[in-house]
């Protein structure tokens, strides 16, 4: 079962919306994505990465 909640880039608050009711910033989830070993796309995703702390 996935998780609903999410958290508020903003104020930092937990709701169940795609907007913060508070604000009325964008919500994100608050989990990071799940392990997996087959994981195709995790090469592009770590150079992405290390371009992106370069800059």
């Amino acid at each position: 079962m996935r998780t609903k909640i999410k958290r508020c880039v903003s104020c930092g608050k937990y709701t169940l919306e795609d907007i913060c009711p508070s604000c009325g910033a964008k919500t994100v989830n608050p989990l990071p994505p799940r392990f997996s070993p087959t994981d195709r796309y995790g090469r592009y995703r770590r150079m992405l990465k290390r371009m992106t702390m370069k800059e």
